[in-house]
């Protein structure tokens, strides 16, 4: 029986996609001036910054995407390479949305459409990015990755987890629930 390598990767997209969705919901009304909740957001770019950057991403970054090039994927010109820019191009998103927000708290109603644009350019742009790490990235890696070098993989994993509180995942687990009932 082969390790799953991808699977811990895979369900932690399920938290980060209710995150998006909360995004892609309160965005417009953010823009129309109607919902000026800055604490939704303060919690959303935590959420993006610690879970899905520090946490998520460091783990495709620093463990499988590695050993995909270990294993002979190019570096340079890759679904890796595609993957990384994606990476940077979210958190460019995230620095001019929490700017926005910023400024918005101290009273500035001209940035709203600025919170919004940049919130719903993060959302499409994960969506789209997890679409191919589940359907394109993830499939390939479980297909080529050797025997031999998937222990390694779920320890990178195991280490990762390990650098974070026990309560780490369950905190952000509860911040999504409860903008999802708000």
């Amino acid at each position: 029986m082969r390790a799953n390598i991808t699977q811990a990767l895979v369900d932690e997209h399920r938290l980060i996609i209710r995150m998006i969705a909360l995004l892609e919901k309160n965005a417009p009304k953010t823009a129309a001036g109607t919902y000026l909740n800055w604490q939704f957001y303060i919690d959303g770019i935590d959420f993006i910054r610690q879970f899905a950057d520090r946490f998520h991403h460091a783990k495709e970054e620093d463990v499988l995407f590695k050993a995909l090039i270990e294993n002979g994927m190019p570096k340079e010109n890759s679904p890796v390479a595609a993957m990384l820019m994606e990476h940077d191009l979210g958190r460019s998103f995230v620095r001019a949305m929490d700017l926005a927000v910023i400024e918005a708290q101290t009273g500035r109603t001209d940035t709203y459409q600025a919170i919004a644009d940049n919130a719903l350019g993060y959302a499409a742009l994960l969506r789209d990015h997890i679409s191919k790490e589940d359907d394109i990235l993830y499939p390939l890696a479980e297909r080529v990755i050797p025997e031999n070098m998937r222990p390694e993989i779920l320890q990178g994993y195991q280490t990762a987890e390990t650098q974070m509180t026990p309560e780490f995942s369950s905190r952000y687990q509860a911040i999504v629930s409860q903008y999802e009932h708000e």
